[in-house]
């Protein structure tokens, strides 16, 4: 157990010494001419999102570019003007995280670019059947869980909120242990156990194909310290450096025009989940050929960086992929 935690925690450390170098080079290099750059992380709706944008202001003559952080770095990186667009801000699960660099000022929200979306705990669906319905019942059924709750990656929002639940007591789940992991592996983790019966208890969100393809069931009885007293519906925001306002309004009039959809997500995620070997660019690209009335309303007011019409210019672009 001793060398496990060890070894997480060099792990951590290495990870933010990555971090930390990547973040120096872009400041060291500086911000070049018609420049965007967004920071992103490595779940599979923001990359989409992120790959989607900077495609389609490449395509504008913009130099935009998709940096992949951690989600505490991504929040540092568009506050110290190391980037300057965040697409994946999900509220109220990250309110506190938010709040702090909201009230530094150098970072503001612009725009909530996806409504109805969901992130909480859930459970297999014959779980919740077996009355593991609400949080208060996740105690009560913790030798069924091993004493575990599932989570992403180091530093997300779920995680804290979890390892704040168990640090609290907070519905019993004191003695609780939080298995981080990366999507995918908590994913795979998930599936494992739902072959086996095997009770367990994960962060779940939409939108995601994981509501495709498990048989899950969310939790009730989230709270404002947690994932929200809505039972963890969410919104999701788009950030910037407030720097951006002035350097260019024009990527600012596409960003507010820049709006996400569920059930868009939800079938670019089930393109990917179908097809491993499609990269999300080009699950969004597919989409975007397939809803053009999406893309147009993007890009209405938007110019190229020569001042033409952008909608002209990225359909020719996009016909021609």
């Amino acid at each position: 157990m001793n060398y496990r935690k060890t070894l997480k925690a060099l792990m951590i450390i290495l990870m933010s010494l990555t971090l930390t170098i990547a973040l120096t080079s872009c400041k060291k290099m500086g911000k070049g001419e018609n420049e965007v750059r967004f920071a992103s992380v490595s779940w599979t709706c923001v990359t989409s999102h992120t790959d989607m944008a900077v495609t389609i202001l490449n395509s504008l003559g913009y130099n935009a570019s998709n940096i992949m952080l951690s989600l505490p770095i991504a929040f540092q990186a568009v506050d110290s003007y190391d980037a300057d667009v965040f697409l994946g801000v999900w509220m109220p699960s990250m309110k506190t995280m938010a709040e702090g660099y909201y009230e530094k000022g150098n970072v503001e929200e612009l725009i909530v670019n996806t409504k109805n979306a969901k992130y909480t705990l859930a459970v297999p669906s014959y779980a919740a059947a077996g009355g593991l319905k609400d949080f208060k019942d996740i105690a009560r059924f913790s030798d069924r869980l091993d004493n575990k709750i599932y989570g992403i990656e180091e530093g997300n929002d779920g995680n804290e909120i979890i390892l704040n639940m168990i640090k609290n007591n907070m519905f019993g789940l004191g003695d609780f242990e939080l298995v981080a992991s990366s999507e995918a592996g908590m994913l795979g983790e998930v599936q494992s156990a739902i072959k086996e019966k095997r009770w367990v208890v994960f962060l779940g969100w939409s939108p995601h194909y994981m509501n495709e393809v498990i048989d899950m069931a969310y939790l009730t009885g989230s709270t404002d310290e947690t994932f929200g007293e809505n039972d963890g519906t969410a919104n999701v925001s788009t950030i910037i450096n407030k720097k951006l306002k002035e350097e260019d309004p024009n990527i600012i009039k596409f960003l507010e025009n820049y709006t996400l959809p569920v059930s868009m997500t939800n079938e670019i995620m089930d393109m990917l989940n179908k097809d491993s070997q499609l990269k999300p660019i080009d699950a969004g690209i597919k989409w975007m050929k397939k809803n053009p009335q999406a893309y147009k309303k993007w890009l209405d007011g938007v110019t190229t960086v020569d001042g033409e019409p952008a909608l002209p210019v990225f359909e020719k672009y996009l016909n021609n992929l």
